[in-house]
């Protein structure tokens, strides 16, 4: 039976101007999970990443915690359809407001409610992209989405071998809306799945001819075993 290992990217640069960078903070939890899957003997046969700068650095910062023995020996791939949906996008449809990065740092600094303000906008602003009354504002609404996220593992598995195991650098989104397909949920619950989702944590799928099975989600162990509250971040 093979194995794909989805690994959210660490923590990025959110209120920055640039988001697709990832943290001081963002690096080091890849390096946990690296040392993690090093402590585990785990060897993988394939590494695939999206394109976007926060998915490379967190598998640089991963693997290259492996042991030499350990480090895959193909090229990595590349398949942009394992990348996030526009966030920023998604928020500016619902807030105008918030088109410059520079008004959302400005606001999460206005008090200390207004990061829980800002996730409940957040929230109104992916309700209105999932509900479908407004597909025409967005690039990728809502359903190309999920389907693009859809067919990246359906293309990853039409290549791989029966007990390959592959690890692919993505995100939140990307991930959620892969699970709510296998576990056939709802998109309220897709949403709600997403928030959830911890900075460098791993979500595990096993496969073999015509099946493909969620092992488990959202396992960050190698954060908490640190004890220090701080290294699991949402963003």
């Amino acid at each position: 039976m093979g194995q794909i290992y989805l690994v959210r990217h660490g923590q990025a640069s959110f209120g920055s101007k640039n988001y697709d960078q990832l943290s001081e903070l963002g690096a080091e939890q890849a390096r946990l999970l690296g040392e993690w899957f090093a402590n585990s003997h785990q060897k993988f046969d394939r590494v695939v990443t999206g394109s976007l700068k926060r998915h490379r650095q967190t598998a640089d910062a991963c693997l290259m915690a492996l042991p030499k023995s350990l480090r895959v020996e193909t090229d990595w791939e590349l398949d942009p359809d394992f990348n996030e949906y526009n966030h920023h996008e998604v928020m500016v449809r619902h807030r105008p407001d918030f088109e410059d990065p520079e008004a959302v740092k400005r606001f999460l600094a206005s008090g200390p409610s207004a990061r829980h303000a800002f996730q409940e906008m957040f929230e109104e602003a992916m309700t209105r992209w999932m509900c479908g009354d407004f597909d025409i504002d967005y690039d990728e609404p809502w359903p190309a989405f999920k389907q693009r996220c859809v067919n990246a593992v359906q293309r990853l598995l039409e290549g791989a071998d029966k007990s390959q195991s592959i690890i692919v650098f993505t995100s939140g989104g990307t991930i959620s809306a892969i699970c709510q397909h296998l576990l056939k949920l709802p998109d309220r619950q897709m949403a709600e799945m997403n928030w959830s989702l911890v900075n460098c944590g791993v979500t595990k799928l096993l496969y073999r001819p015509g099946r493909v099975t969620l092992s488990y989600l959202n396992n960050y162990s190698h954060l908490e075993w640190l004890g220090q509250p701080n290294t699991i971040t949402y963003r």
